[in-house]
């Protein structure tokens, strides 16, 4: 990527952890641009890149193996700060000689650390003896460190859980400092950044909307681009920023596959036609979509045909505009990291509704993905910084395959139908009791399973309605939100009353577990 010309930059070598991401995001926070690139492959990009600080991530592998990552040549030979994290400090261990070994007492979870000696990287924590709560998950342990090192703090089951070599600015930490569970470990990489590294923090959504909209001029000319607008946050900010750079020369096309919330595509049309005025084709391809949805239940069957599909109506209406030359993505920063690592496995799977790194060889346009560089939480900064209406930018991620993957089973008309109400009514109660902003994710699913019930004198035998509510700060871990049940009561009472085909509603609160990709 690097197209961040105007920024220092800092690059984090990744090892395989589950939350590399966060390291990404809570470097993003304080200002400062950076980059996820495999371990394997920053040899050929290191010179282009010149970081001026290097983050090694944790990972699954023991450092002590031969056939374990290794810290790529001549990330040691920059000069730069180099912060290792967990297996990104066992790693430092060893290749500059210190020693690491399996069969120790692991730890995994909640640790006390204890300070032993003064350090500009834990600056403003604490002072020498006290204690600081971090989230451990190492199997090693080091047992020796490097010549050049000193210990800065220690835990029960880690001697050296804090290491630096203050002369070449290089540290080890063996916990997580990028996940909620240490409280402060936001103030531990700032320090790496701003303190040790010297970085500005002047990455910025400003910044980035004047910079992206010069690159996205340069690289587009006189060419008309076509936007794929699907309604979410993501395709919309996308457009917007497009349409600020190069204004009628943008064209968007809305494909309303049918499986959109209530009165969702009504709302993308308003938007964009009367209150940005972009050109928009709106294109109502519901019964095609529903139609080769029939009779399918196959989750992952019903991602390829509503991707097939939407792929064809769009090039379709593509083929239409004379002078398109380049197509527009909402593509963000996770789904580029991840169609690089995930290499055939579940991520791939995951991810199969993304069209990330490439186009049907049919499709002869050229790409535009301004969001490539951002995470969900910087498209929402960005949309703000562009004026979109606050409502619109704070909405929930919504699939793209919609309610199709929230109604288990045959796909129907009638049972989206059915769907979009009870969705409509549970969203309007949360709105209702000021907790919209403080849920990550909420939504109804109608469960392929139907019960006997009575409503007044009559028996019943409709179909069951799912709730679903999660918390979470990064997506990628969620938990269950706590409901007033009040509020779950006036939810479910609302949704028997006003939806029929629906006599049982039930809440779901199981939570979501690291590692997985995302939430629908």
């Amino acid at each position: 990527m690097t197209t961040a010309p105007h920024h220092d930059r800092l690059l984090i070598v990744d090892f395989g952890s589950q939350v590399t991401q966060l390291i990404a995001r809570r470097v993003r926070e304080s200002g400062v641009y950076c980059e996820i690139h495999p371990y394997d492959r920053v040899e050929q990009m290191l010179g282009a890149f010149a970081p001026k600080a290097v983050i090694l991530s944790g990972g699954p592998a023991s450092a002590h193996e031969a056939e374990s990552p290794k810290i790529p040549k001549g990330v040691l030979e920059l000069g730069v700060p180099v912060l290792g994290i967990c297996y990104g400090e066992m790693a430092l261990c060893d290749a500059l000689g210190g020693a690491v070994e399996s069969g120790h007492a692991r730890e995994f979870g909640r640790a006390e650390i204890r300070f032993e000696r003064e350090s500009p990287l834990v600056a403003g924590l604490g002072d020498i003896g006290e204690l600081e709560t971090v989230w451990m998950s190492h199997g090693d342990k080091i047992t020796a460190m490097p010549l050049g090192f000193e210990v800065v703090a220690t835990s029960e089951g880690s001697p050296f859980a804090i290491i630096a070599d203050e002369g070449r600015r290089i540290y080890g930490i063996q916990f997580h400092p990028e996940v909620a569970h240490t409280p402060r470990g936001a103030l531990i990489l700032r320090n790496f950044t701003h303190r040790i590294s010297g970085f500005s923090g002047d990455w910025t959504m400003a910044s980035f909307r004047e910079e992206t909209v010069a690159r996205i001029r340069a690289q587009v000319g006189q060419g008309r681009v076509i936007c794929g607008l699907s309604g979410g946050v993501d395709s919309s900010v996308a457009a917007v920023l497009i349409h600020e750079a190069i204004g009628d020369q943008l064209t968007c096309v809305f494909v309303d596959h049918g499986l959109l919330r209530l009165n969702e595509a009504e709302q993308v049309v308003t938007l964009f036609r009367d209150h940005y005025n972009i050109p928009l084709i709106h294109v109502d391809a519901a019964d095609q979509f529903l139609g080769e949805l029939k009779g399918v239940s196959d989750p992952e069957q019903k991602r390829k045909i509503i991707g097939r599909l939407f792929v064809e109506v769009f090039d379709r209406q593509a083929s239409r505009i004379e002078g398109a030359a380049f197509l527009a993505q909402g593509t963000l920063y996770p789904d580029v990291i991840e169609s690089v690592s995930a290499r055939g496995g579940p991520s791939a799977v995951i991810k199969s509704h993304h069209n990330v790194g490439g186009l049907p060889e049919t499709m002869k346009l050229k790409l535009v993905e301004p969001l490539r560089e951002l995470f969900k939480d910087e498209v929402r900064a960005l949309g703000r910084e562009l004026g979109l209406p606050a409502p619109f930018v704070a909405r929930h991620p919504f699939p793209g395959p919609g309610l199709a993957i929230r109604i288990p089973g045959e796909v129907t008309k009638e049972r989206v139908a059915v769907l979009q109400k009870a969705d409509a009514v549970f969203l309007d109660e949360i709105r209702k009791a000021g907790l919209y902003d403080e849920i990550w994710q909420a939504f109804a699913v109608l469960l392929p399973v139907r019960t006997v019930g009575v409503m007044g004198d009559a028996r019943t035998y409709d179909e069951v309605c799912a709730l679903r509510a999660v918390t979470s700060t990064d997506g990628m871990t969620a938990d269950f939100f706590e409901f007033p049940w009040e509020v779950l009561g006036r939810a479910a009472t609302r949704i028997i009353n006003e939806v029929r085909g629906i006599n049982r509603v039930v809440y779901d609160v199981t939570s979501k577990p690291p590692g997985t990709i995302e939430w629908e």
